[in-house]
């Protein structure tokens, strides 16, 4: 059976945890209570007896699917033989007292009559488990409680029937009825969560998105981009924590039948440093500051043997293992849980955590001498492993090399801890600094630079390039317009960019990754293209291309990782954070945000 397009699926956001919806209603993508952990719907790398809910009219055609203003509120159009129908379907966002991870379903009747029928199947543990089911009661009203283990799932409204082992049923509505379904999870161990009016949780809900998005400085072109792009980020944002996932899935493929199956669900500090980099551009500097405080928390301690990513509450052991029992996403195995490469030293991360924070203190959020002497202690770090061969910002599990991306970031990381003293009156070995900084720069210009390719390549003593050098000026390495980024630039379009455009990350046929099959090419890398010519005087070819990047899009304005122009299709874990990271940056260089 085929896959359902990841464009196709909506997705809803509590800022702990998410679900994916498709166009024909059913909920194929859910964890509950955070977004690393165990689905209860897994149909989306599976089949519908890996678990989902079917909420739909009978016999319907989805007339329009809105986000409603600036929310993760969805509200569906639907056409039936019969009547119309709206359903509303979102996460609630907890406040105060209210510490639920729940999701409401909302079916109203606008014209003469509809069937609502559902199709509900409970699968623990990424599928593999049937829980136990039974009708019981959650504080006064009849519900339905699925235990396995841990978890306890409570449904409350109309309650379907038993069918094996699934629910089914058909609930009629005469125009102006409606119908609410409250899905809530808790710990089996515990008493039952409480039970809020669903009026009352979505009036919280939308006001809380609202709220926030107002506060947005966006403009130009590509200002409800930004918007909808910077609301994803503060989606993929846990709430209590601080810690930002890649993506809300795991193992959706970078190649469909493939095996590049990944789990994002983890805090990047590579991905979270640019996090803070586009929060702070658009005037939101108490989501970088909280996002600091996570990094605070995270690596203290252990800043002489850090990560690369960690759980969303700062975990360090993410053990990756692979599910046998699921088919994965358009038959591409396997499913993965956990991240390998969390023990990966990737030498770039210093430098993108030391950028974060420059943007940060620029932006009026002072340090503490928390904040400060942690800095300094990455720098021990990177200077310590200065001389270590490494996997790169893509996260290779081949050899090892010395990446030129990654000893670019590991210049800016001494360049912003001198900028740090210089600027700003910190303490430090600046005199030091400085030093390791004019060595990093004559080794990139004397070992990352060919002289025969007229480029700087992806390794040193290398002729392959990599999409990571766009990253250089961007950095401050060096300006867009040098010769030596404009030669760059154009053996990289020659090698990496394909017939329609977009750019792949690297030749996969170079070796050096390690891992079998190919891959479709990255959003992010393509949106670095696009700032490359807009910042070099090529802004109508520039404009041409993220038209088409913006175009590719679900309709609902969501990016995965990747996207295949052979399949018009999405590919990779959705959505996914880096891409719209590009997106906003890309957005900006059109106009002013960017320092």
């Amino acid at each position: 059976m085929a896959s359902t397009p990841i464009e196709q699926y909506a997705f809803l956001s509590d800022g702990q945890t998410g679900a994916l919806v498709s166009e024909a209603g059913s909920i194929d993508w859910l964890c509950f209570p955070r977004f690393d952990s165990e689905a209860l719907f897994t149909a989306l790398l599976g089949t519908e007896e890996h678990g989902r809910w079917l909420m739909a009219p009978r016999d319907g055609t989805l007339l329009s699917r809105t986000y409603r203003g600036d929310t993760f509120i969805l509200d569906s159009e639907w056409e039936t033989p019969t009547g119309k129908v709206t359903i509303t379907e979102f996460m609630p966002i907890n406040v105060g007292e209210m510490t639920s991870s729940d999701l409401v379903r909302t079916a109203t009747c606008t014209e003469g009559t509809v069937e609502i029928v559902h199709d509900l199947r409970f699968r623990f543990n990424y599928g593999a488990s049937v829980p136990w089911v039974e009708r019981a009661e959650l504080h006064g009203q009849p519900c339905l409680t699925a235990i396995a283990g841990p978890t306890a799932i409570h449904l409350v409204g109309p309650l379907p029937d038993p069918k094996g082992y699934s629910h089914g049923g058909t609930f009629t509505l005469g125009e102006g009825e409606a119908e609410s379904w409250h899905m809530l999870w808790s710990p089996s161990y515990e008493p039952a969560p409480q039970l809020d009016s669903i009026d009352m949780l979505e009036t919280v809900t939308e006001a809380n998105w609202s709220s926030w998005a107002s506060r947005i400085d966006a403009e130009g072109p590509y200002a409800d981009e930004i918007v909808r792009s910077l609301l994803i980020l503060r989606s993929l944002t846990d709430t209590k924590t601080g810690g930002i996932v890649a993506a809300a899935t795991t193992s959706l493929p970078e190649e469909f039948g493939g095996s590049r199956n990944w789990d994002y669900r983890y805090t990047w500090l590579r991905d979270s440093s640019l996090t803070i980099e586009a929060l702070v551009a658009h005037g939101f500097t108490d989501g970088a500051r909280a996002w600091r405080d996570w990094l605070l928390r995270a690596i203290a301690g252990d800043s002489h043997s850090l990560r690369i990513m960690y759980g969303l509450g700062g975990e360090r052991h993410l053990p990756e293992f692979e599910l046998d029992h699921l088919p994965g996403y358009e038959n591409s195995a396997p499913v993965r849980i956990g991240n390998g490469a969390a023990g990966q030293f990737q030498g770039d991360v210093v430098g993108e955590v030391m950028i974060a924070l420059d943007k940060l203190r620029k932006a009026g959020v002072a340090d503490d001498h928390r904040s400060w002497a942690l800095q300094k202690e990455l720098l021990i770090f990177a200077e310590e492993n200065l001389d270590r061969k490494e996997h790169g910002i893509w996260e290779m599990r081949g050899d090892l090399h010395y990446f030129t991306h990654s000893r670019v970031m590991i210049w800016a990381a001494f360049d912003r801890a001198i900028k740090a003293v210089e600027d700003h009156g910190f303490d430090g070995p600046v005199d030091h600094w400085k030093a390791l900084r004019a060595r990093l720069a004559d080794e990139i210009e004397e070992k990352g630079w060919n002289r025969e390719i007229n480029s700087y390549t992806q390794t040193y003593g290398s002729t392959e390039v990599d999409a990571s050098l766009l990253q250089l000026p961007q950095v401050g390495y060096l300006d867009y317009n040098d010769p030596r980024m404009l030669s760059t630039m154009a053996k990289i379009e020659e090698d990496l960019v394909d017939d329609q455009g977009f750019l792949h990350r690297y030749r996969t046929q170079s070796g050096k990754d390690g891992l079998t099959g190919n891959e479709y090419p990255f959003l992010i890398c393509t949106f670095w293209l696009v700032e490359q010519w807009a910042k070099t005087g090529r802004e109508a070819v520039a404009k041409d291309l993220m038209d088409r990047l913006v175009g590719v899009a679900s309709p609902l304005g969501l990016l995965a990782e990747e996207y295949s122009p052979a399949h018009g299709r999405l590919a990779g874990n959705y959505p996914q954070a880096f891409s719209h990271l590009g997106l906003i940056r890309a957005a900006d260089s059109f106009g002013t945000k960017q320092s």
